[in-house]
């Protein structure tokens, strides 16, 4: 073919040369089509994302669109077709151990149960990430019915978000009510 006899390659790879012919003039298998068409359109994908899109989000795109396919079959043709997906950078801050402010002592004393309504409240804050960055989220439960009675959201953490949850569940009128 080129460089070296293709008899001679054959029979270093121990394959007939008839063999060889034969595989040449096959068409291509509708597999090796529909992998190359699904290539095609990871790589439109990949495009429309401006190239942060990796395997994971790639094939919940395609499965969204009536792709039929397995995340290992869209993460091959992404390694074997060169495509890749920017990395994006962890931004995991470490933080040291916490220790309570003078004058603040535990209420609760991991005591979770409560005897009636609004008799004891736990909160907690929790981060979610958006195509805008970070949101935030305080949440208040009364530990009698396990109902969120109080909530907050805000782009940065800070105690005002917190006492907009708390006043949320002190201006309620359930509240007021028992």
């Amino acid at each position: 073919m080129g460089v070296y006899p293709v008899r001679s390659m054959c029979r270093c790879l121990k394959v007939s040369p008839s063999g060889f012919y034969a595989w040449r003039k096959r068409p291509e298998s509708t597999r090796a089509r529909e992998n190359r068409r699904l290539l095609s359109r990871i790589r439109e994908l990949l495009e429309e994302s401006d190239g942060t899109f990796g395997s994971p989000r790639v094939f919940d795109e395609l499965r969204f669109e009536g792709e039929t396919c397995s995340l290992n079959r869209v993460t091959r043709l992404m390694l074997n077709g060169g495509v890749r997906g920017i990395p994006q950078k962890r931004k995991w801050q470490k933080r040291g151990p916490r220790t309570r402010p003078n004058g603040l002592e535990n209420h609760l004393k991991r005591q979770f149960n409560a005897k009636g309504p609004n008799a004891k409240w736990a909160t907690d804050i929790t981060y979610i990430r958006t195509g805008e960055g970070w949101l935030y989220l305080v949440v208040i439960i009364d530990l009698h019915s396990r109902a969120v009675v109080g909530w907050s959201m805000s782009h940065k953490q800070d105690k005002q978000m917190v006492l907009q949850a708390v006043l949320m569940v002190c201006g309620s009128a359930r509240v007021m009510r028992q």
